[in-house]
């Protein structure tokens, strides 16, 4: 044989094995990449029996092996970056983001956010794929709009405007998205449709009213914005009623609007359970049962349930209330979107193929992270405390939040590489400084809980021994052993959030450690489990909880001699999909205010770190703390343990500065004569604490803008379960707030120019130019939030005025810039009665533009439309 004839044979013999190669993979047509989706979407369509369309249209679908159709669990997070699936980059809560004004970061963070979801998907892919939390399918972001500072999940939106709540979902979509000519990069969710913000404690059955213009120019524009601007793939129903028909089976909603008017194509989901709430006794009762509660969800155009309903849609077929082409309209969404995330190709097909999870919390994400921290930082007053000088000599710094790194996290969180309190950031701040640290008070405890597990160590370690066993018996050997671990809490719904190697369903787990008592007194064990567990302490058991499927918090205690060890136990087993387990040792001993100012009369200043907690504050809790019901507030003030705290800290007669952690506003009128400055630091994400040291020693001049109104009280609220926006937020509220929406203060000193107009008369389908000087007339460098209001003065219950763009612009010292807005003729859109939808009306307009929502922060002019 020739030399050449064999290399013409080695290249036929490689060309067959790659024919066959590809043959072997594409055994049907809905495999073959290269066909049009529709194709190969209406190919596997034909190939399904009734039953598995029905398990394809549930959140957790199962494989089907004979088609070679891989598992896929639709439910995952990244509302702040990746959520429950391990390690990634975890930014500022979402209301945090939002206080940023900068939806160009925004965009940029959810690259980031999609980043690390490939790579973290390319590697959960190779393993085991279909497990909850490791997809590419993120229910993200939450657009309702935070009507009212009391409901608890605010802080998981971009507050009370539509329009900066369009912007950042807009960004938020677009980044999750990402730009791609063939496939998602994942799926982005606008959440949850539409009318809907709490209470959380009735969402079940609570059914919400609101008027057409309500519904059209508060309710409906982020979401309309997300559909036909950012083109989002997933929407998902909310559990609440709206005008009587549950929102996951509202025609009105689902059909007339979302997909006749607005022409959305592709998934709608339910929230979790629901469906269930169609029929379940107590809640919302509009169906019999399960059978006809899916069948009504699936023509209304609920395409997939996270639950378990759906299971009964074989029984709606038998009964002939519904057909197997109805399910054909769902299971033709439903994997048009498998398609086009790549997740039936190659993975190699797809342009992120190569993202390896080195990019996880990589230092790149690490500084943006910190950027985002750093721009929602917002000074809401200074009395020229701030900044405070880094050789101060003695500082005192109290409060319940300031030695906490959860709060900073919040919730619908990942896990970061690393995290640091704001205590431990300023103390890296000030490494010459004497700082007094005290607790001295809890969050809403009239007594001081103290975490007692730095006094627990196992193996020569602070903290307990971790073992994780496959099964629900600690039967074998442990197949994960991790030491020194001080913080016992997960709550996974299934996913893997601990060590690589351990299941995500069917596990047990259990934390040994000996705890050596620092002093004789009472100590207290506090359990919060999903699942079952047994604690004991030296072979005695304590607690116990062994009723399947079983939700309890428990709190036990015991008496303790001080030097003495005694050797804790914790087992804990999980069986259902939910895993969720939070264990706390402590001990708790009255405020002691006088001992407390004894301790800081050195001082030279306080910087106290408190406000609330993603414990008290947040979706549907078992909290029933005064002020607090059910994850929302009774009550807006500050609790009032903290407030006694406040006073006494006062009468030291030392400056104070407030340092306010929470995702809600709150009303501080009643406290505000307690402190000399307030900065408000949300929950700040991984690098929140660093960020807050950085504001308060001057390295950061600050320019965050609240999302939100903040009310001097509880009394100047509307009825919560009202959703009539009249005086609810800046655009509707009469009376004068402590701090308006869009306020932030600066370590610098901006000045507006009178703005022009490049026309003062415009016809209805046209737009105009707005122009204003703005100087930074101060020695410092810093950032400028410049807002855009808009009034139709003709539009007598309308809005008093309607933010309509904003522009965050970093200033040299000394230096006017002109800014610039193109206002398109959407702009002063508003609902007309005659059309009974959104246009332009004839008449006069104001138009705004300042520093903040506050009219004497803003330059007025007028326009005309004809």
């Amino acid at each position: 044989m020739t030399l050449k004839f064999k290399s013409y044979f080695v290249i036929f013999l490689f060309l067959f094995q790659g024919i066959s190669i590809l043959f072997a993979q594409v055994k049907y047509p809905f495999q073959n990449s290269d066909l049009p989706i529709e194709k190969r979407v209406d190919d596997l369509i034909s190939r399904l029996t009734p039953e598995e369309k029905i398990k394809l249209m549930m959140d957790v679908s199962p494989a089907i092996d004979r088609l070679g159709i891989p598992a896929y669990g639709w439910w995952n997070e990244a509302l702040h970056g990746v959520a429950r699936a391990g390690l990634a980059t975890v930014f500022p809560q979402a209301i945090a983001m939002a206080a940023t004004f900068n939806d160009v970061d925004h965009y940029q963070t959810f690259t980031i956010t999609s980043d690390e979801a490939r790579a973290k998907y390319n590697d959960f892919v190779k393993k085991q794929p279909g497990r909850r939390y490791e997809g590419l399918s993120f229910w993200t972001p939450n657009i309702n709009i935070f009507r009212d500072p009391r409901w608890g999940r605010g802080m998981e939106t971009y507050g009370e405007d539509p329009y900066l709540t369009s912007r950042f979902g807009v960004a938020c979509v677009k980044g999750l998205q990402g730009n791609d000519s063939k496939y998602f990069k994942s799926l982005a969710c606008a959440k949850h449709f539409a009318v809907h913000s709490g209470p959380e404690w009735n969402r079940h059955s609570f059914n919400a009213e609101t008027s057409d213009h309500d519904l059209w120019e508060t309710y409906l524009p982020a979401f309309k914005a997300l559909v036909k601007e950012a083109n989002v793939q997933q929407v998902m129903c909310a559990y609440n009623r709206f005008e009587g028909a549950p929102c996951c089976g509202s025609g009105k909603l689902l059909m007339d609007i979302l997909r006749n008017k607005w022409g959305y194509k592709t998934i709608v989901v339910s929230d979790c359970g629901a469906i269930d709430d169609f029929y379940e006794k107590g809640k919302h009762e509009k169906f019999p049962d399960a059978a006809s509660a899916s069948a009504a969800a699936v023509l209304s155009g609920t395409d997939i349930e996270c639950g378990s309903s759906y299971k009964s849609l074989s029984t709606s077929l038998q009964k002939g209330l519904i057909n197997e082409k109805d399910l054909d309209v769902s299971l033709r969404r439903i994997f048009h979107s498998r398609f086009e995330l790549g997740i039936m190709d190659q993975t190699d097909l797809t342009p992120w193929s190569k993202l390896s999870k080195e990019t996880v919390d990589c230092q790149k994400h690490k500084e943006h992270a910190l950027k985002v921290a750093r721009e929602s930082m917002t000074l809401l007053k200074n009395n020229g405390i701030l900044p405070l000088s880094k050789n101060i000599k003695t500082l005192a710094v109290i409060g319940p939040n300031a030695n906490d790194t959860k709060i900073m996290l919040s919730n619908y969180n990942g896990t970061p590489s690393s995290i640091v309190s704001i205590l431990a950031s300023i103390k890296a701040k000030l490494p010459q400084t004497n700082i007094i640290y005290n607790k001295g008070c809890d969050l809403v405890d009239k007594n001081v809980k103290s975490s007692l597990m730095d006094y627990v160590r196992s193996d020569n370690k602070n903290g307990f021994r971790a073992e994780y066993y496959s099964g629900i018996k600690w039967e074998g050997a442990p197949i994960v052993t991790k030491e020194g671990v001080q913080q016992i809490k997960y709550d996974t719904g299934g996913g893997s959030v601990f060590e690589v190697g351990v299941p995500t369903q069917q596990f047990s787990s259990r934390y040994t450690g000996n705890f050596t008592a620092p002093s004789t007194g009472k100590i207290f064990f506090n359990m919060k489990s999903e699942e079952g567990y047994k604690l004991e302490v030296d072979g005695k058991v304590i607690s116990e909880n062994n009723r399947k499927g079983s939700s309890v918090e428990r709190t036990e205690s015991m008496d303790v001699e001080k030097g003495k060890t005694y050797s804790i136990r914790l087992s804990y087993y999980q069986i259902n999909r939910t895993a969720s387990l939070e264990f706390q040792l402590y001990d708790q001993k009255p405020i002691e205010f006088n001992a407390l100012k004894e301790s800081i009369k050195n001082a030279d200043a306080i910087v106290y770190v408190g406000g609330l907690s993603p414990s008290l504050e947040g979706e549907e809790m078992r909290v029933s703390w005064e002020g607090f019901r059910g994850g929302d507030r009774t009550l807006i003030e500050l609790p009032v343990v903290q407030q006694n705290l406040l006073k006494e800290l006062r009468s030291t007669g030392k400056p104070v500065v407030f340092v306010l952690c929470a995702g809600s506003a709150l009303g501080l009128a009643n406290v505000d004569e307690n402190y000399d400055a307030l900065l408000n630091a949300w929950y700040g994400g991984q690098s929140g604490g660093t960020a807050v040291a950085d504001v308060l020693f001057g390295d950061y001049n600050p320019a965050g803008r609240l999302p939100v109104t903040f009310y001097k009280s509880t009394a100047q609220l509307p009825d919560f379960e009202s959703y009539d926006m009249k005086n609810r937020t800046y655009r509707y509220m009469t009376d004068a707030p402590l701090y308006p929406f869009g306020y932030g203060l600066s370590y610098s000193k901006f000045i507006y120019g009178n703005p022009t107009l490049s026309a003062t008369t415009i016809n209805k389908n046209e737009g105009v130019k707005l122009t204003v000087d703005v100087t930074n007339n101060s020695q410092r460098a810093g950032d400028e939030v410049v807002q855009v209001y808009v009034r139709y003065l003709d539009y007598k219950n309308g809005p008093l005025k309607s933010l309509k763009a904003f522009k965050r612009i970093p200033f040299m010292s000394g230096i006017t810039q002109k800014v610039s807005f193109d206002l398109p003729a959407s702009t002063f859109e508003t609902y007309l009665d005659d059309k009974a939808q959104m246009g332009v009306a004839g008449g006069q307009y104001e138009i705004m533009v300042g520093s903040s929502s506050r009219m004497e922060d803003l330059k007025t002019i007028k326009l005309q439309i004809k």
